[in-house]
């Protein structure tokens, strides 16, 4: 499912129009993104919770040549599934 199906399942589910639930998909979205920017965590009880994990700088070689390259260090978000999520997949 991509994001305009979403949008269009969340308007049919909703009884609101597809704008109105962009809207709402967009301000989720925006407001998941600005939390993990300051390092917070976002949690949705049986959904699951994003967080921001630091990755350090590391070794690799580059498979075209086999020389080794230095990668930097990065900030990688990270989603655990709550039980409830989990539970309906399997």
């Amino acid at each position: 499912m991509n994001k305009s199906e979403l949008v269009d399942v969340m308007a049919a589910d909703a009884g609101i129009s597809k704008a109105a639930a962009k809207k709402a998909l967009d301000s989720m979205m925006n407001n998941v993104e600005k939390s993990l920017k300051k390092g917070g965590r976002v949690s949705l009880v049986g959904f699951g919770s994003w967080s921001v994990s630091k990755r350090a700088a590391r070794d690799g070689r580059n498979p075209q040549t086999g020389k080794t390259i230095r990668i930097a260090a990065k900030n990688v978000v990270k989603f655990k599934p709550g039980a409830e999520l989990k539970n309906s997949v399997n």
